[in-house]
């Protein structure tokens, strides 16, 4: 059997189904068999019997901006591959390269880089672009420059998806913006993904923006007008609708613990999607780095600007999982949920999220302590722990 890998008396987990120990084989990238026993001579054999470790759909990252020293929006092929290379490490195999707000210029070069940009064997793969910005609210820019900040424009987005390839999936923006609430129809009318992030809407604008498609909450509880009961905000509106797909950045700066298991018990797990929103310094020494020009003050915790707003994070996905384990107890089904399935779901990755016959064989390993073990990216073994 050429280009196959089998991995044997490993806990096989999903998202609905029951985990049960047994054997996957994957041949050219694919996942081909999955059984309680395969009987094959593969090129390589991983024996994990004994191990206690699990294998979870490959992680899907749908919010993170950069990490090793590189950004998406440095619009360099170097920038990317680095990225690409650095997250099997945390277990990702996937994600959607997140821009911010910046210059017509910038955007236009990094997105320009993204259509080029050809995934490499043993990279997380490059599902799309996630455009965070720049059509946001001014009093929620957060880390995002106000400079660089304008109206909802549908004929602008439509210049930047043609130089994507078509490749922007999600679009963050603040409903309550001019001309906000059409291109959100707009948007949906295309089928790409309408989040509402760096906000100050009001409950009732996001209920309006709901009725025109918008579908996501970005980074909940940060840069979006805050719950009070008498006028529940973006992050109300966010618990309350059922049809809205919340991230969370679970590294426990962003948000407090209770407010990140709050979200848990009122979202659950199908409309929870974990993200790191990391940035360039994910991965490296604490000291100072650029965001979208901006010098940010990384630590070994945080990542911060001058005044103390936070910039991204430093967080990977390995570390948001445990955090979210053993807050919540949740399931092996419901950390696949957030990991990878509901992602897969959202995006319409008929071939990602699951560890079934036929699908991309993006399989990350853990053990008990779901620490990665080992990521293997489309069939290559993209990391291995030492």
């Amino acid at each position: 059997m050429k280009n196959s890998l089998l991995i044997s008396g490993i806990t096989i987990a999903d998202a609905v189904e029951e985990s049960f120990i047994g054997d996957i084989l994957i041949e050219d990238g694919k996942i081909s068999r999955v059984a309680e026993k395969i009987d094959v001579l593969a090129d390589i054999h991983i024996d994990t019997s004994g191990k206690n470790w699990t294998a979870f759909p490959g992680f899907i990252d749908v919010h993170i901006h950069g990490a090793a020293g590189h950004d998406a929006m440095d619009a360099t092929p170097e920038a990317l591959a680095g990225l690409a290379e650095a997250l099997p490490k945390e277990g990702t195999t996937s994600f959607l390269a997140t821009t911010m707000t910046q210059s017509d210029e910038a955007i236009s070069a990094a997105l320009d880089n993204i259509r080029e940009f050809q995934t490499s064997e043993g990279q997380a793969e490059i599902l799309g672009v996630h455009l965070e910005g720049p059509f946001i609210s001014a009093q929620r820019a957060g880390a995002q420059p106000v400079e660089h900040i304008v109206d909802a424009s549908y004929p602008l987005f439509q210049k930047w998806q043609q130089l994507s390839g078509k490749q922007i999936r999600l679009v963050t923006l603040a409903p309550e913006t001019h001309n906000a609430m059409p291109f959100i129809k707009k948007l949906t009318e295309d089928g790409v993904i309408a989040s509402i992030g760096h906000s100050d809407a009001t409950f009732e604008e996001v209920e309006a923006a709901v009725r025109s498609g918008a579908s996501h909450v970005t980074h909940l509880y940060n840069q979006m007008s805050p719950f009070h009961h008498r006028n529940p905000g973006v992050v109300g509106a966010a618990l309350m609708e059922d049809g809205l797909m919340v991230e969370i950045i679970a590294d426990f700066i962003h948000s407090h613990p209770a407010s990140v298991e709050m979200a848990f018990r009122q979202k659950g797990a199908n409309r929870l999607m974990l993200i790191t929103d990391a940035m360039r310094a994910k991965g490296l020494p604490p000291g100072v780095y650029d965001l979208g020009g901006q010098d940010v003050q990384v630590t070994e915790k945080d990542a911060r600007l001058a005044d103390g707003t936070l910039a991204g994070s430093i967080l990977t996905m390995d570390r948001a999982i445990q955090h979210v384990q053993s807050l919540t107890g949740c399931s092996v089904n419901e950390l696949v949920a957030v990991t990878s399935a509901n992602a897969a779901n959202e995006l319409g990755l008929a071939d990602k999220g699951k560890i079934r016959s036929g699908m991309d064989a993006d399989i990350a390993i853990l053990d008990d302590d779901l620490n990665v073990q080992m990521t293997i990216c489309k069939g290559t073994i993209a990391y291995t722990k030492e």
